[in-house]
């Protein structure tokens, strides 16, 4: 009963995409694309982590994490990669998709 690595990777994604959320256009949102972790520790039941988030790299519509996570001690760090969308866009493409698997 640990901290497992996928929740890690899950929360540093909702804490970016959150983050970004603030600073964004209406009707723009932001997509994950790439998350590189090194988790070092396990942190047991019970106690809380933290995480910090700091933006690297901002190239047009590509926004660049680092992140480290903590408890007691350092437990997980590495980089997040993010992509800023326009939600009517991403509902087409997905619909088209959906379409073209025969979901529609």
């Amino acid at each position: 009963m640990v901290y497992a690595t996928p929740m890690m990777v899950s929360d540093v994604e909702y804490a970016c995409r959150e983050f970004l959320l603030e600073h964004l256009d209406a009707g723009e949102d932001s997509v994950g694309a790439h998350v590189s972790i090194d988790h070092l520790a396990p942190t047991p039941l019970g106690l809380t982590v933290k995480m910090e988030l700091k933006v690297v790299e901002v190239d047009q519509r590509k926004i660049v994490f680092a992140f480290s996570v903590s408890d007691i001690e350092e437990v997980g760090r590495g980089t997040h990669v993010r992509y800023v969308v326009e939600r009517a866009k991403t509902h087409e493409r997905l619909a088209a998709k959906r379409a073209r698997a025969g979901l529609a």
